[in-house]
C-alpha cells in the first residue's frame, strides 16, 4: 500500500503542507478518521495537505472563464466542445481519460408562441434581452427560452391561474368550484419541480401550461435585480426540463437499457416521461399583462405574487393562444471519464461527478462545480506524480445532458451497471458551487464520515472548520429553543442531479456535496448565467470553488484507501426509524391505513440496531493495526469491505417502487409528486400519503422490512469479518 511521498516531493511541497497543516482546524488535526488506524492519521494528513496546496483561485477563475464562453447545451457541437477542452486538461494532467459517447431523445424548438387572445394586442415577448453591463447575455447560439419534453401543441382557452401548480392548489380549486378542463393553466414557478406543474394539470384535463417566475420568489421582491444586484430581471426566464423524471430519468426511450446509437429503442406510444400537453416557461414581464387581465375571484392571500395588480384565479376575460412546435429527434452526449487505477483492490469503484451541459453559458450551473472536479483531477494527478497510488479504483466523470434529464450519467450508469453493483462503492456528486455553507445529502450510512469531512476542511470566511461555521449558521437560524439542539445530519436524496441513477437505480451507496446558500440569486437557468454573474455576486475571491475541490479530494482519498471503508449505520438506523415513525403517525391518521402494522419494519429496525452496535465494536479493533499490519492483512480485511461495500444494494428491489420499476431504492426516492423531492420509504409514505390504500402500504411495507433485514445482515457480515480478523 503505497501512501508515502518520496522524497524529492516531500521536499518541494513542504513548505506548502506545513502551511496547510497549520490552517486545519486545531480540532481536527489528532482526530480520528473512520476506517483509518492511528498508525495512518499522520501520513493521510500530509497526503491530504499536499493535495489541498494545489487548487487555486486563479486556475479556476480561467477555466470558468473558458468554458463558459459560449452557450453549450448538450447535443451540440459546442457541449462537444467543451468536453473535448476538459479531455485535453485531464490529458494534459497525465490522467487516463476518454470520451463515452451516448445518445438521447431530445427535442430542439423550432417556433414558440403565446398570445393574449382576450382582451387582444399584447404577444409574449419570450426573449431574453442582452445586457450591456454582461457580454455573454448578448452571445450567439443562445437557446430559446422552452421547456424541454413539452409536447407539440396549438391550443387556445380560457386562462387560469393555478399559484404553484401542485396538487394542494388543486384542491383549493375544487374547494371554489373551478375546474381547468380545456384550459390554460399559469402558474409560477417555485415549491416543486417545475415537472409536476404540467404533469398535474394535464391530469386535471388542462390543454397548455405556461410557468413564469414571479419577482415575489426570485425577482424585484426580493432585491434590487441583475445587473445592479443578483436577483432576476423583468425578462429574465428559466429554462429547464419537464421530463417525468420520477418515472425514469435518463433517455426517453431507453428505460433501464444505455442508449447507443443502433440499440433498442421504446416506441413513441411506450414512452411515458414526455409531457402530454405543451408547457412553455416565461419572465414575469411577459406575465403581467395575462394575470392583470384575469377575473374571476380574488386569489387567496398565499396565492399572491409580487407583480402589482390584484392576483384573480379566472377563469373569465383573459383568453390565451399557445403554440409551440419542436425538431424531436436523437442527439449526441459526450461524457468525459477519468481512470485512476487502485493499486490493491483495482475492483473497488469510487466515482465522483459533475455535468457539464448548460442550458446558456452556466457559469454557476454547472462550471462552477465543473471546475472544481478539475481541480480535484490536479489534485490527485499531482500526488500521482510524488508517488502515491490510491488502493481503491477513482473514476471521475464530466457528464453531458444533465440538464435535459440526467441524460449522460443515467446512460453510463445503465450501461454500467453490473459492474457498478460488483465493483461500486460510493458515488459522489456535485452541481453547483459558491460562496456560503457546507450542503450534504446522501446514503446516511456515511453521515459520520462527512461529519468528519466537514470538521476537517477549514472555511475561507471564518477560519473555523466547515462544520463549525456550519453549525454557528444554522443556530443563528434557529429558534431560541431550538438552538441548543442543533447538529450536524444529512439531508435524503431525491432527484434532481447525477446521483440518481447511482443511488436509486445502481443502489450504490451516493452523497451529493457543495457550497452555497450566502447570495440569493435569480439568474438560474438564464442567459444571465454567467461569467461576470459569477465572478461579481456568487464567490468573487473563488475561495469557495478552492474549498469545494479540497472537500471532495479528501473525500476520494479516503474513500480511495481507508483500510475499512468508512460507513457507519448507527445513525442510519436511527434515521430510519425517524422515517417509519412519520408515516406511522400519518396512517393513523387516516382511514384507509389506519391499520398499518409496521412491526416487521421495526423489528427489521431493532436488528440493525443490534448490528450497528456490534459493527462498532469490531471496527475498535483496527486501531492499533500498524502500516505493515494493513498491507498483510488488505486481503483479509475485503471479507469486512466486500459487505461494507454490498450494503445499500441491499435496500434495493429487482421489481422496483409500485408503477415505476426503474425506481429500485426502497428508501430514497423522489416522489411521483414532488419531483426532485425525496419520498423516504416511497412505496409505503405514498399509499399512506397519496393513494391512500392500506393493503398497498402493508405490501410495501413487508418489502421495505425484508430490505432493512438484508441490510442488517450485511452489517452483522462485516462485524463477523472484523471480529475474525483481531
Amino acid at each position: 500500500m503505497q501512501r508515502s511521498l518520496p522524497s524529492a516531493g516531500r521536499a518541494g511541497a513542504a513548505a506548502v503542507v506545513f502551511a496547510i497543516l497549520a490552517a486545519a482546524p486545531l480540532t481536527a488535526q489528532n482526530a480520528p478518521i473512520r476506517g483509518f488506524p492511528s498508525s495512518m492519521l499522520s501520513s493521510e494528513r500530509q497526503l491530504e495537505a499536499t493535495a489541498h496546496a494545489v487548487p487555486s483561485p486563479d486556475s479556476l477563475r480561467a477555466r470558468m472563464r473558458l468554458l463558459s464562453e459560449e452557450p453549450h447545451e448538450a447535443g451540440t457541437d459546442r457541449s462537444k466542445h467543451v468536453a473535448e477542452l476538459i479531455l485535453a486538461r485531464f490529458k494534459a494532467m497525465g490522467l487516463d481519460a476518454h470520451i463515452e459517447q451516448f445518445e438521447a431523445y431530445m427535442p430542439q424548438p423550432v417556433s414558440r408562441s403565446l398570445k393574449l387572445v382576450q382582451p387582444g394586442g399584447f404577444v409574449a415577448t419570450l426573449v431574453e434581452p442582452p445586457l450591456p453591463r454582461d457580454k455573454d447575455s448578448d452571445d450567439a447560439h443562445q437557446l430559446p427560452t422552452f421547456n424541454a419534453y413539452s409536447a407539440d401543441g396549438d391550443v387556445e382557452g380560457d386562462l387560469v391561474y393555478v399559484n404553484y401548480g401542485i396538487p394542494e392548489d388543486y384542491a383549493v380549486l375544487d374547494s371554489l368550484g373551478i375546474s381547468v378542463k380545456g384550459k390554460i393553466v399559469i402558474a409560477r414557478y417555485g415549491h416543486s419541480w417545475r415537472g409536476i406543474k404540467p404533469k398535474v394539470a394535464a391530469e386535471h384535463g388542462a390543454i397548455g401550461c405556461i410557468i413564469y417566475s414571479d419577482p415575489a420568489n426570485d425577482g424585484y421582491v426580493q432585491g434590487d435585480v441583475y445587473p445592479d444586484s443578483t436577483m432576476r430581471p423583468w425578462f429574465g426566464v428559466q429554462r429547464g426540463s419537464v421530463m417525468d423524471m420520477p418515472v425514469y430519468p435518463g433517455d426517453p426511450l431507453t428505460p433501464g437499457w444505455a442508449s447507443e446509437p443502433g440499440g433498442r429503442k421504446l416506441p413513441l406510444d411506450q414512452v411515458r416521461t414526455i409531457m402530454k400537453i405543451p408547457v412553455l416557461p416565461i419572465s414575469y414581464g411577459d406575465a403581467l399583462p395575462f394575470l392583470k387581465n384575469l377575473t374571476g375571484p380574488v386569489a387567496p392571500p398565499s396565492w399572491r405574487g409580487g407583480l402589482p395588480i390584484t392576483y384573480h384565479i379566472g377563469p373569465g376575460a383573459a383568453r390565451a393562444h399557445l403554440a409551440l412546435k419542436f425538431d424531436w429527434k436523437s442527439r449526441p452526449l459526450y461524457d468525459v471519464i477519468v481512470r485512476i487505477p487502485g493499486a490493491l483492490s483495482p475492483d473497488r469503484w469510487v466515482v465522483y461527478g459533475n455535468h457539464h451541459d448548460a442550458w446558456v453559458n452556466g457559469a454557476e450551473d454547472p462550471l462552477s462545480g465543473t471546475v472544481a472536479l478539475e481541480e480535484t483531477a490536479r489534485s490527485l494527478a499531482t500526488l500521482l506524480k510524488q508517488g502515491w497510488r490510491p488502493a481503491r479504483t477513482i473514476i471521475l466523470a464530466a457528464w453531458d445532458g444533465e440538464e435535459w434529464g440526467l441524460l449522460g450519467s443515467t446512460e453510463w450508469a445503465e450501461k454500467h451497471q453490473d459492474e457498478l453493483r460488483d465493483k461500486g462503492v460510493v458515488y459522489l456528486g456535485s452541481d453547483t458551487n459558491y460562496r456560503g455553507w457546507l450542503g450534504a445529502a446522501g446514503s446516511h450510512s456515511l453521515e459520520a464520515f462527512i461529519e468528519q469531512l466537514a470538521r476537517d476542511i477549514p472555511d475561507p470566511d471564518t477560519k473555523k472548520s466547515v462544520l463549525q461555521a456550519l453549525l454557528d449558521h444554522e443556530r443563528e437560524q434557529a429558534p431560541e429553543n431550538r438552538k441548543d439542539s442543533i447538529a450536524f445530519h444529512i439531508g435524503a436524496l431525491g432527484s434532481g442531479s447525477d446521483y440518481t441513477a447511482f443511488l436509486d437505480h445502481v443502489g450504490m451507496a451516493s452523497a451529493n456535496m457543495s457550497y452555497g446558500g450566502s447570495t440569493g440569486a435569480g439568474i438560474y437557468h438564464s442567459i444571465y448565467d454567467s461569467f461576470d454573474f459569477y465572478r461579481r455576486f456568487l464567490d468573487p475571491t473563488y475561495q469557495y470553488e478552492v474549498t469545494e475541490s479540497r472537500t471532495m479530494t479528501s473525500a476520494l482519498m479516503r474513500l480511495a484507501d481507508a483500510p475499512v471503508l468508512p460507513f457507519e449505520f448507527t445513525r442510519a438506523a436511527k434515521t430510519y426509524r425517524q422515517y417509519a415513525d412519520q408515516i406511522a403517525k400519518e396512517a393513523n391518521a387516516k382511514d384507509a391505513t389506519k391499520d398499518l402494522d409496521l412491526s416487521a419494519v421495526y423489528a427489521a429496525l431493532d436488528h440493525l440496531d443490534q448490528a450497528a452496535a456490534r459493527y462498532e465494536t469490531a471496527l475498535a479493533g483496527i486501531d492499533g493495526m500498524s502500516p505493515q499490519n494493513v498491507r498483510t492483512r488488505w486481503k483479509n480485511l475485503q471479507a469486512v469491505n466486500t459487505p461494507l461495500a454490498q450494503a445499500e444494494l441491499a435496500l434495493t428491489s429487482d421489481t422496483g417502487l409500485p408503477d415505476r420499476d426503474w425506481f429500485r431504492h426502497l428508501i430514497y426516492a423522489p416522489g411521483l409528486y414532488t419531483g426532485y423531492g425525496v419520498k423516504t420509504m416511497a412505496g409505503i409514505r405514498e399509499a399512506v400519503e397519496d393513494m391512500p390504500d392500506g393493503q398497498v402500504a402493508q405490501a410495501q411495507a413487508a418489502r421495505v422490512a425484508q430490505a432493512l433485514e438484508r441490510y442488517a445482515g450485511k452489517v452483522d457480515e462485516a462485524a463477523q469479518a472484523l471480529e475474525g480478523i483481531r
